[in-house]
């Protein structure tokens, strides 16, 4: 018997991993036990089974219990099917839909259910409508649909609102009285009172749109021509505190999410957008590494404790990018002097293997009602990489002091943000893709391969019209990074110690660094309870991080959709992202939109599928469809429910 977690496709097929040296074992639908994709089950084999299609035998198994369920609760919406209520679960990986049960059932609305059992013997499983988000297909219904699917809400608690009114009163006078016992900087550097950089030049760099600021640099050059840079992060463990109401609900959302129209905040407005936020012109609490470079940026010395700062100015990235650009304007240099500090950074960085992907994001823009007017690919400027290049210092410089000072305290955990060296075969097959397209990866013989060597893949493909697809290609054959208390470090960064301390605000990882650094510093030992809570919560907020992801990736999709499905009948340019037996997946230049051809659409000839070379070949034309070629396509279909495109061929 074994026990794991289950993967099932939406055709109610089974895979389980059982062997790191063997084929999964497949699992009949009949077989599956109401099992759900991803829910830990103990399974049995129970012999072999051949493929219909191929005609391969691979060994069979049984679900005998479903031990823990991935989720019990589920978003969709609600079809008459008879004389019984369906919810159709916008779940993609789920494979059956619920029969569902409820003081109302209103058709065609997006409903959250609440799984309640699959008796032995029943077509589907039952669930019982707990809350009706709204009609289906309307933009407001379809947004909260998406992050209640991953189990967030707008809406917080009422332990947390009464929190929060509290906070609106007692905040302000909160931070004046911290204020009284701050010292003025470099006074007594043994001290851990909070220091005063209010007389220092300070700011922040964010996306226009911001409405919470993690992070402010201040800038001063000292005597002898070395350089001040400080990183100040919100202290947010100032006003969050272990065991409250805003903490224990922080700790359960582990992350903010980042749809298209909206934010939905880890912590509530009055701290996120207010005391937390780094605002201009106002005295606010900041935790921070300060560091000391010279002219080449070198680390020569740093200071990590509570900071006050009062930000002079806050930039949008265009904003500071114009004043580089003009070589004038407000702090210009500060801003010129972070900018050549960061590129030598950068580069040195980019030396000792840091991978350098730099992938563009999809920006989507709405009207007032929540449709898509335009999708348009994002522009890193050299503002982006600076404040980058710094966040990335302040990350590593801390977690090289937590793990020294946690070995000094009795070798206390940290928490880190890890990268594991990616998966030797997942390697050897990224290097077989790419022989297909006709490049070389320096790979060893056991899948191994360097920073060093991707970075130059990176560079070689830079504006061709493979770019994109390798970038994702090789994104997808990485290691995920997650967070844990043993660390091995990060690959694609090429960083021995890394953690999240910047960003305090929106992810919760960075709020448990924050506590643990001003314990260690102050040398007050971290509570054995609170030790045993990290990798628990480390674990969680990997996981959370996860589920926030596909909420964004699914509301970008569901808009690109939405935008294009005007656009029936056009045709565009794209890149073949995909083959299958089934067809070509193609990404669209224009929108980072993707979608199929079918292979029945392809064309007056019978394509087979070469599995090994990543194409379709024509038997009687030989002509071939391969991953990465240009193609130009037709728009036939555009289903947004669903964020699924069709295409057909152009000839």
């Amino acid at each position: 018997m074994y026990e794991g977690p289950i993967s099932i496709t939406r055709t109610g097929k089974g895979f389980f991993a059982y062997d790191p040296d063997k084929e999964d074992l497949f699992i009949p639908g009949e077989d599956l036990g109401g099992a759900f994709p991803g829910d830990i089950v103990k399974v049995v084999r129970t012999g072999a089974y051949a493929d219909p299609r191929t005609r391969k035998a691979r060994a069979a198994g049984k679900v005998l219990e479903v031990v823990s369920r991935t989720r019990e609760r589920f978003v969709g919406k609600l079809v008459q099917d008879g004389g019984r209520v369906l919810l159709i679960p916008d779940w993609k990986k789920m494979y059956v839909p619920f029969e569902a049960s409820g003081a109302s059932l209103p058709l065609d609305h997006k409903v959250v259910l609440q799984f309640t059992g699959w008796r032995q013997g029943n077509e589907f499983p039952s669930g019982e409508v707990i809350e009706d988000i709204g009609v289906a297909g309307v933009h407001e219904t379809e947004m909260r649909a998406l992050a209640l699917s991953q189990g967030f809400s707008s809406e917080f608690p009422p332990g947390v609102v009464a929190d929060a009114k509290k906070l609106e009163e007692t905040g302000e006078a909160m931070i004046a009285e911290e204020t009284k016992t701050v010292i003025p900087w470099n006074e007594d550097r043994k001290s851990q009172a909070r220091r005063d950089f209010r007389p220092i030049t300070t700011f922040t760099i964010d996306p226009a749109d911001a409405k919470d600021f993690d992070d402010a640099l201040s800038v001063r050059t000292l005597p002898g021509g070395k350089i001040e840079v400080g990183v100040h992060i919100a202290d947010v463990s100032f006003f969050v505190k272990p065991g409250n109401a805003i903490d224990a609900e922080a700790r359960a959302r582990a992350t903010s999410v980042y749809l298209v129209d909206r934010t939905i905040p880890m912590l509530p407005h009055v701290l996120s957008t207010n005391f937390c936020s780094l605002n201009p012109d106002v005295d606010r609490l900041a935790m921070a590494a300060i560091f000391t470079l010279d002219a080449e940026g070198n680390v020569v010395d740093r200071w990590f404790g509570e900071t006050l700062i009062h930000s002079d100015k806050r930039f949008a990235y265009e904003e500071a990018q114009e004043v580089l650009d003009n070589g004038s304007g407000t702090l210009y240099e500060e801003l010129s002097t972070i900018r050549d500090l960061a590129k030598k950074i950068r580069t040195r960085r980019v030396a000792q293997g840091a991978i350098e992907f730099d992938t563009p994001e999809v920006k989507i823009e709405l009207d007032a009602e929540g449709k898509p007017i335009a999708v348009r690919l994002k522009e890193r400027k050299e503002t982006n990489l600076l404040i980058e290049d710094f966040m990335l210092l302040a990350n590593v410089a801390v977690a090289e002091e937590l793990s020294e000072l946690g070995k000094k305290n009795g070798n206390q955990p940290s928490v880190y943000r890890i990268h594991d060296a990616p998966d030797a075969e997942r390697i050897l097959n990224l290097a077989q893709f790419l022989k297909v397209l006709g490049y070389d990866l320096n790979v060893t013989p056991d899948g191994r391969v360097r920073g060093v060597d991707l970075n130059r893949l990176m560079s070689e493909v830079k504006g061709k019209p493979e770019e994109y697809l390798i970038k994702t290609a090789t994104l997808r054959s990485m290691s995920k990074a997650i967070y844990t208390t043993k660390n091995v470090g990060h690959f694609g960064l090429a960083f021995e110690h890394y953690t999240h301390f910047t960003s305090p605000i929106r992810r919760y990882p960075d709020v448990l660094v924050h506590r643990m650094l001003k314990h260690y510093v102050s040398g007050d030992p971290v509570s054995k309870k609170d030790m045993e809570d990290f990798e628990r919560l480390a674990v969680h907020s990997s996981e959370r991080e996860v589920s926030a992801a596909e909420a964004e990736r699914d509301s970008v999709k569901m808009k690109q959709v939405e935008f294009l499905a005007e656009r029936i009948g056009e045709e565009f340019d794209g890149v073949i992202s995909g083959v299958t037996d089934r067809g070509l997946y193609v990404e669209l230049n224009e929108t980072r939109a993707d979608g199929m051809v079918r292979i029945s659409a392809i064309g007056n000839d019978y394509y087979t599928y070469d599995e090994k070379r990543y194409r379709l070949v024509g038997e009687r034309t030989k002509k071939e469809y391969a991953l990465g070629d240009p193609i130009k396509v037709k728009l036939t279909a555009a289903r947004v429910m669903e964020r699924e495109l069709d295409f057909e061929l152009v000839p």
